[in-house]
């Protein structure tokens, strides 16, 4: 006997019966469905790697970890991303430091911070520290005596402070007389100052703005604490004991 091809139920009332509904059509229609569910499943596990984590994650990172293809994973971020990006979302899933990151949005960053203050108390850089970062930043890798020359103060303790907080780290040593230590930024400095990568640092005078911005924080959340305008960061080497290179008079 032939086989028919199934068919939709007639509609009630004798109208014109459903067009015939091949096997192909239902194969194909199972499917998508099919790769429907396992997009989203691939999408709901990126999106919890993406929160639970820290450091910003690039696609190979969450493939490999996940077992997932990278194509995939990549397509499930860059839905993420769009859907974050709306506005009844207030966190932004962005890249940082070649990787993607969860955090707020910057049109939300004052509330947040107002927020943050009340709840701890910020990690807080002094005035030095954030010269010596900005040197190391700008001229990395540099040795201490390199920064030294730039700053005109001895400035051990705050590179001991910057290694402690990991926004610098060391890079090997200089090919020169004493081979000193050599320094550079790392992916925690990127994530901090929220930068992509190197290329999107801020100008000098970008720079200088957001350390006048930080000591005024400071001011504000301890005028009787911080009443000098270095205070300093808790438990780091006193940076008051820097002082400027003897002079060819003494």
């Amino acid at each position: 006997m032939e086989e028919k091809e199934p068919t939709a139920p007639a509609p009630e009332g004798g109208g014109e019966a459903a067009e015939p509904v091949s096997a192909v059509q239902l194969s194909l229609e199972d499917k998508a469905s099919g790769e429907d569910t396992e997009r989203a499943r691939v999408r709901a596990m990126v999106e919890a790697a993406v929160y639970i984590t820290d450091d910003p994650l690039t696609a190979k990172q969450i493939g490999d970890a996940l077992g997932e293809p990278i194509e995939d994973v990549q397509q499930a971020l860059d839905s993420i991303v769009a859907e974050f990006d709306q506005p009844e979302h207030g966190l932004i899933v962005r890249q940082l430091a070649e990787g993607y990151k969860l955090g707020t949005k910057a049109e939300h960053h004052e509330a947040i911070r107002a927020f943050v203050k009340k709840l701890q108390k910020p990690l807080k850089l002094s005035m030095a520290a954030l010269e010596t970062l900005a040197v190391v930043a700008y001229k990395q890798p540099i040795t201490a005596p390199e920064i030294l020359d730039i700053r005109g103060v001895q400035g051990a303790g705050v590179l001991k402070t910057l290694l402690d907080r990991k926004l610098i780290t060391t890079a090997g040593r200089k090919n020169v007389v004493g081979k000193p230590i050599l320094y550079r930024t790392t992916k925690e400095f990127l994530v901090q100052f929220g930068l992509k990568n190197l290329k999107e640092l801020p100008t000098l005078k970008e720079f200088e703005e957001l350390a006048r911005s930080a000591l005024a924080d400071l001011e504000e959340l301890e005028p009787e604490e911080s009443p000098e305008p270095e205070p300093l960061i808790e438990n780091a080497p006193d940076d008051e004991e820097e002082a400027p290179p003897a002079s060819s008079d003494d």
